[in-house]
């Protein structure tokens, strides 16, 4: 394939979610598309399962049946659609209604489509209409139904109005099983009635060969001689080799009898004449004179068997005063039926022995295989217009179909539409006054989030549950608002594309940032959090140590009181000490400097007090603001869809403002009317006192500061004692003047 576009054709592009996507709006698009550089495709594979797409069109599609669709297929999908249209660009408007007007009955395929399209019509009833829906074209059952012949092969007892021809196919039928039609009927084939003619000839052939005399030496009666004789065999070839050994040592007469003890084992039990015990003794009593009786004496489990070879066999052969056996008679009358068995093991067509020799004859004879020779014949002409119907039905797929898979496949226009859903948008998510519109199905959350994790969107893995138990997973993603009480075990309700509701539970969280707005807040909250769980701790401390003492205290008690002691007095009130007037002075001064400078400086701002604010509101959230910020920007849908079995080749990226249109917020209608009496809102006097403490707090460190500022000392410090006076130096003593020099 071609790594370059051809020049001849210009292609046109629009940018959506920060990529360039090709746009698909004409027919010149669609023939030039096998031109277009695959490295501007969105994707350059998809999954034929767990889309919102009829998986029979994906099937059509991938013609290797690997389950996934590549771009090869996609373009012979294409191709064999716009040869097979007057205009190819109907294939972008993704209707199911195909007027029949549409399909370029200037080719041999076109006209073979045409009239098997219209071939549908009239099937269902619809010969007036000039349209055909892809639910028409796939209603095989009454399209085959319609007609008797349909070019499938198959002959059903119902192609034809003569009884006899009727007949012989349903006979064709119960020899050989038949074969279902397209239609769901049971018919023939043309296999099928080259063997069941083939049978008939070998079977009467088989059957005539047993009447000559070599054969079937009793005439009618061989077959039952025959079956005497082979119900036997066992048992009576049995016999006469005990016989024989008894003949040879008379000291194993005894155990060729069998022992005492097992007819000991079997009296013990409720005896019937058939058990299988019984069955596995001789058939008479081991003598050496070699000779089994046929009436008298034998084994009850074996006689009636042996009566019906006295009857069958060996009255026939050697008269009915003849009621022993001897070896060398037995071999005889096995002998003289030898040939007949032989025979019996050669039978062919055997399929239609259940039809009888004479009707055997009767069909071989008639003419209901020239009958059923012009039925196939006629069948064979409808073949090409029937055949084509699946390809009225793959072209009315596409037809419908092809839109929405190219603009989720060659470009992803539908995902970053808002009047449409792409098809990996399973439903929608209802969860913590939310709507999540990017919910993706997925059948092993545990592997899919392996490589979901790089897509850096908050993603909720949710088990969905229908009644009756219908079950699937979703992976949800949070694009806007926050992940405060997303957690997992909580509930929502999930709504599929077609509109029903699932019970939907949070089973795992890929923890990222959802919005900045988030992000702005989150220091404060971790900080009250941070407070919250320290008060806690203090107060579950302090409780346990004040259970402690009062365990302790009534502990004592208990034991003084026992000893026939008094109680001791109330232990006496613990006197502050001036070191803790003094840590306590020191934590207030702590405080109080901080308070007061922070007081300080923000007044010292004057007009640029805001700004002050602002900065101080920076310097604690702008840090996570920015990290989230940055992760924003590289949320991605690629990983998300390529652990779904994709192969996404550009960067589909979720910027913020497609985070708001993917997951809606809960906010009060635009002519709605609210009121804000609440008759159980919190009472005000507790924030009112909590105002007034912070004021007081503020005021006080206010003051503080400025009397430190005044004397230089905060207000619990003492004075420090004023300084020694310091002595002035001795002024030096003055210097006699020098005498004068003399004269």
């Amino acid at each position: 394939m071609s790594t370059a576009s051809s020049p001849a054709h210009v292609w046109k592009f629009f940018r959506t979610g920060g990529i360039d996507q090709v746009s698909l709006t004409g027919s010149e698009d669609l023939l030039n598309l096998d031109q277009l550089d695959q490295k501007l495709w969105v994707a350059l594979s998809c999954p034929v399962k767990g889309l919102e797409i009829d998986e029979k069109t994906l099937a059509l599609i991938d013609s290797d049946g690997d389950g996934r669709i590549r771009v090869p297929e996609l373009l012979v999908a294409v191709k064999w659609a716009c040869a097979r249209l007057k205009n190819p660009a109907d294939l972008l408007q993704g209707k199911d209604s195909l007027p029949l007007a549409a399909i370029n009955d200037a080719t041999p395929e076109g006209k073979i489509l045409v009239a098997s399209a219209k071939q549908i019509l009239r099937s269902l009833g619809k010969r007036s209409d000039t349209a055909l829906t892809t639910a028409d074209a796939a209603n095989t059952a009454a399209i085959f139904a319609a007609s008797a012949l349909n070019g499938s092969g198959i002959i059903p007892p119902e192609a034809t109005e003569d009884p006899a021809t009727q007949s012989l196919i349903k006979d064709i039928i119960a020899c050989t099983g038949g074969t279902a039609s397209r239609s769901g009927k049971i018919g023939v084939t043309p296999a099928q009635i080259d063997t069941f003619f083939a049978d008939l000839a070998a079977y009467t052939a088989w059957v005539e060969q047993s009447g000559t005399k070599d054969i079937a030496v009793l005439g009618d009666a061989t077959a039952a001689a025959c079956n005497a004789i082979r119900a036997v065999r066992t048992k009576v070839e049995d016999y006469f080799a005990r016989c024989r050994m008894a003949a040879f040592d008379p000291r194993a007469i005894a155990a060729l009898n069998r022992s005492e003890s097992e007819y000991l084992a079997i009296a013990a039990k409720d005896l019937k004449l058939s058990a299988e015990e019984v069955a596995e003794f001789p058939l008479a009593r081991i003598e050496s004179s070699q000779s089994l009786p046929l009436l008298e004496g034998v084994n009850p489990a074996w006689a009636t068997a042996l009566a019906a070879l006295h009857q069958a066999a060996v009255t026939p052969v050697f008269g009915a005063e003849k009621t022993s056996l001897n070896a060398a008679e037995w071999a005889e009358l096995t002998a003289k039926f030898a040939a007949y068995e032989t025979w019996l093991g050669g039978k062919a067509g055997s399929a239609v022995e259940k039809l009888g020799l004479p009707h055997a004859k009767e069909i071989l004879a008639g003419q209901g295989r020239d009958a059923l020779a012009g039925l196939v014949a006629k069948d064979k002409e409808l073949e090409p217009e029937f055949k084509a119907i699946s390809d009225v039905e793959r072209l009315a797929r596409y037809h419908r179909d092809l839109r929405t898979l190219l603009h989720n496949y060659v470009n992803f226009a539908d995902f970053y539409s808002r009047d449409r859903l792409a098809v990996f948008q399973a439903g929608t998510l209802f969860l913590d006054s939310r709507s999540c519109e990017l919910c993706v199905q997925v059948g092993n959350p545990a592997a899919h989030a392996g490589l979901a994790a790089m897509s850096k969107a908050y993603i909720a893995y949710v088990d969905c549950v229908r009644p009756g138990g219908e079950k699937m997973s979703v992976a949800a993603c949070f694009t806007q608002g926050d992940s405060d009480y997303l957690f997992v075990g909580r509930h929502g309700v999930f709504y599929d594309r077609k509109g029903r509701d699932w019970d939907a539970t949070i089973t795992k969280l890929i923890d990222s940032p959802i919005s900045v707005r988030q992000a702005f807040w989150s220091p404060y909250k971790k900080f009250v959090r941070f407070i919250e769980e320290q008060v806690a701790k203090r107060a579950a401390a302090a409780d346990t140590a004040a259970t402690g003492k009062l365990q302790a205290a009534a502990t004592s008690t208990v034991d003084t009181a026992a000893a026939g002691k008094p109680a001791a007095g109330a232990a006496p009130k613990p006197k502050f000490e001036v070191g803790t007037v003094a840590a306590l002075g020191v934590g207030l001064g702590a405080i109080g400097t901080l308070l007061g400078g922070f007081v300080a400086g923000f007044l010292g701002l004057g007009i640029w007090m805001p700004l002050g604010i602002i900065g101080i509101m920076l310097a604690i959230s702008g840090p996570s603001m920015l990290i989230a910020w940055l992760k924003l920007r590289q949320r991605n849908l690629g990983p998300i869809l390529d652990a779904n079995g994709w192969a996404i080749n550009g960067r589909v990226k979720i910027n913020m403002p497609l985070g708001a249109m993917l997951t809606d917020q809960a906010k009060l209608p635009a002519n709605a009317k609210r009121t804000l009496d609440d008759p159980f809102a919190e009472k005000s006097g507790a924030k009112r006192l909590w105002i007034l403490l912070v004021l007081v707090l503020l005021l006080a460190a206010v003051i503080i500061r400025i009397d430190h500022n005044r004397r230089g000392r905060y207000f619990w410090q003492p004075e420090p004692p004023p300084p020694a006076p310091v002595e002035a130096p001795a002024a030096p003593a003055e210097t006699p003047p020098a005498p004068a020099p003399a004269a």
